[in-house]
This record gives structure tokens, sequence and C-alpha cells, in this order.
């Protein structure tokens, strides 16, 4: 029923760009907090971005901040993540999750999202090496 999609992985040299995108089926984003994780093989999932559904406020966890921009565009049902000057260390399968979460914060939603409650999509792989 509820479903979400994430591409836009791919190869990319250390210090490039990649723009993944996180599109919604069966409803609208408009009311949802969507957050980005992501997991390199033998590592915890960690949290790396999050933008709220009342006052579009963001989370960025520290290891990406400066680097990556996390964005909405309502009127496609999708949500972005821009990722520059990446690293190797980025190298993981990105997955995005939405849940209805009001009334928090967006480090206190990333938290939650972090529960694996809500709406994952199947993930897309981003590989940073030369």
């Amino acid at each position: 029923q509820v479903q979400l999609v994430e591409s836009g992985g791919g190869l990319v040299q250390p210090g490039g760009s990649l723009r993944l995108s996180c599109a919604a089926s069966g409803f609208s984003l408009d009311y949802y907090t969507i957050g980005w994780f992501r997991q390199a093989p033998g590592k915890e999932r960690e949290g790396v971005s999050c933008i709220s559904s009342s006052d579009g406020s963001t989370y960025y966890a520290d290891s990406v901040k400066g680097r990556f921009t996390i964005s909405r565009d309502n009127a496609k049902n999708t949500v972005y993540l821009q990722m520059n000057s990446l690293k190797p260390e980025d190298t993981a399968v990105y997955y995005c999750a939405a849940e209805v979460l009001p009334y928090i914060t967006t480090a206190q939603a990333m938290g939650v999202l972090a529960l694996h409650l809500g709406s994952w999509g199947q993930g897309t792989q981003v590989t940073v090496s030369s």
C-alpha cells in the first residue's frame, strides 16, 4: 500500500556528487517526516538526514553536515538528498523512511524512524571509489 522507492545511486569518485531521490506512492508526503539512512557492509545502520513535515526543519549527522542537503518537492511527492564532496566512507546502501511524527524535533524524529516501524524503501547503492 505505502511504498517508497530510492534511486540515484551509483559509482562516483571521491569529491564527486550524487543526488538521491525518494519517491512516495500510496500517500502524500505533505504530512510525513522523511529520513535518510545508510548502511555499509558489516556496520550499523546510520541516520544521515531528516526533514520535517510541519515546518521543513532539517537534521544532519555530523559526518555529512556541510556536504549533504535534504529537500522535498511535495508536488512530485519526492524527497531528495544532494550529496557533495563525497568520501569513500560514504559508501553504503541508502534508504529513506517515512512516518507521521508531529510535535518532535528532527533529531528526535531520526531516533523514532530508526525503530523501523514506518515505511522504508528498498535502498540504492552509493559507491565512492577511485
